[in-house]
């Protein structure tokens, strides 16, 4: 994908390479043929032994021209417009291609504060520099040939990180783990490639005798290979992006109890008037290595709150979008129809892959639930019994996992934050080392890759033809290439680049 560098962008980007922020340094990144030039401009580097008053006139002046690369140096920025200092600061440059971009860049350390900052900026931009777009220093990199697409994304996703599972993953794809396991797949593929295609125009010198049978292995070993990746990255997302959980039960259960318990504050309103939650309240929380993704819900019940009845129905919907669900049932009411009703739209989600808890809370009050009659609310008829067995139900409820507690005497809680890491494998993951594919494109992409290189198999079974192996491989070169960014649509490019921040 790398560009010849008369090739690459004519114009010269600028931005705040870090946040606009009160801190102690803040740092304005130019990249692009001018970089140096425009910031010749307004920088007066700083010399022993000299007036630095008129540093700016005549051949006293040293520029940034002569400047070596990758050092730094002490100077002033100066708007050239009237010669106001208008701050000290630290400058680099570094010059094509030994650059982040691979164009010449100088970096400004200035002092932190938002309002100089942005000064300095506009100083930049003034002279000839526009603001870059989100992510346009680490595009320039990737068209640039510095990086493949797969470690651009890793950069963002390394700044994005919020737990260890995502810092260590996203740093290793950063240093080419998923670049380098793509490229070793993708040679294979194409030596298979070559050879069909050399085979069929010299089959003089090129024997095929004994090979379908040997290209099955071989492809069945690599795409094997895919599905694993495939696997761990599905097995490894949530944990990357946080578990979505959301709490749900009749009013009055202890759902913002139970809330306020995981977030270690009071978070919700916690009364003894049912349907105080009337909406849907959001919390990020840390679990050891997992993040939870909390939504606390209203109490799902029927009502002619118009206010309450749209918090219902949110409800719904984060069922829907959850991978675990909270559900709590009052042990002291007993079972209502509003918790048969909750226990169906459960049951539904299981069927789609959904984890779920059930907290029979209120321990501390009299009991008016077992267990087996909360495991029942999770047994369904079985349509179609078998003849052999006269068994009518089946036992959803293995799908369950039961705790009591209570939430008022924080009684019976100790076990719950390490069963939802062992329901989501989360310290297995984590003493993984595989490589790991960071987001669904990447998946996608894979998952396309395995799909061609199964016709590949099949064709072999069936008794095609050589020619008809070398489509699908061809196919799975190409969709192992995207990945890394090889034969990429320019809009696939500019979506991807337009979710970094600012300054990356």
């Amino acid at each position: 994908m790398a560009l010849e560098y008369d090739r690459l962008n004519d114009d010269t980007i600028a931005a705040a390479a870090t946040g606009l922020a009160e801190a102690g340094i803040g740092i304005i990144r130019i990249s692009g043929p001018d970089a140096i030039g425009i910031a010749d401009k307004i920088i007066m580097l700083r010399q022993r032994n000299r007036d630095e008053r008129d540093l700016f006139s005549g051949k006293k002046r040293k520029t940034l021209f002569g400047m070596p690369s990758n050092q730094i140096r002490l100077a002033y920025v100066v708007d050239p417009k009237d010669g106001r200092v208008m701050d000290e600061v630290m400058v680099s440059v570094f010059r094509h291609p030994y650059s982040y971009t691979t164009e010449d860049t100088v970096e400004i350390n200035t002092h932190g504060g938002v309002y100089l900052m942005q000064t300095i900026l506009e100083l930049v931009i003034q002279n000839g520099a526009r603001p870059a777009e989100p992510g346009e220093f680490t595009k320039r990199a990737f068209l640039g040939g510095r990086i493949d697409l797969s470690r651009a994304e890793a950069v963002m996703d390394l700044i994005s990180a919020g737990n260890e599972f995502s810092r260590r993953t996203s740093m290793d794809e950063l240093r080419g783990s998923v670049s380098d396991k793509v490229k070793e797949l993708r040679k294979e593929v194409l030596y298979e490639i070559a050879f069909i295609e050399s085979a069929l125009d010299d089959p003089d010198n090129y024997s095929l005798d004994g090979y379908p049978h040997k290209l099955e292995e071989k492809v069945t070993r690599i795409a094997d290979e895919l599905k694993e990746l495939i696997i761990y990255a599905k097995e490894g997302r949530i944990l990357k992006e946080g578990i979505n959980t959301v709490i749900v039960g009749k009013p009055n259960a202890g759902k913002s109890s139970l809330l306020n318990y995981l977030c270690g504050s009071e978070r919700a309103i916690v009364t003894e008037v049912a349907g105080t939650t009337r909406d849907t309240l959001e919390e990020k929380v840390r679990i050891g290595n997992a993040i939870l993704n909390i939504t606390d819900t209203a109490g799902i019940r029927d009502t002619e709150d118009v206010v309450e009845k749209i918090g219902v129905e949110r409800a719904k919907k984060a069922m829907e979008k959850a991978d675990l669900i909270l559900f709590l049932l009052d042990s002291s009411a007993g079972i209502e129809e509003e918790d048969r009703r909750i226990a169906d739209l459960i049951n539904k989600e299981i069927s789609r892959g959904k984890r779920c808890i059930l907290l029979l809370n209120k321990t501390d009050l009299p009991s008016k639930i077992t267990q087996k009659q909360a495991q029942d609310l999770f047994r369904f008829p079985n349509p179609k019994p078998s003849p052999e067995s006269s068994e009518k139900r089946i036992n959803n409820y293995r799908s369950i996992t039961f705790l009591t507690c209570s939430l008022k005497e924080r009684e019976g809680l100790d076990r719950l934050k390490k069963l939802i890491l062992e329901m989501f494998r989360a310290g297995e993951i984590m003493e993984k080392n595989e490589v790991f594919l960071s987001n669904l494109r990447q998946i996608h992409e894979a998952e396309k890759a395995e799909e061609a290189l199964r016709l590949v198999i099949k064709s072999i079974q069936n008794g095609l033809s050589e020619d008809f192996y070398s489509i699908d491989l061809m196919n799975a070169y190409t969709f192992l290439g995207r990945i890394i960014g090889e034969a990429v649509e320019d809009d696939l490019v500019e979506e991807i680049f337009s979710r970094f921040c600012l300054g990356k």
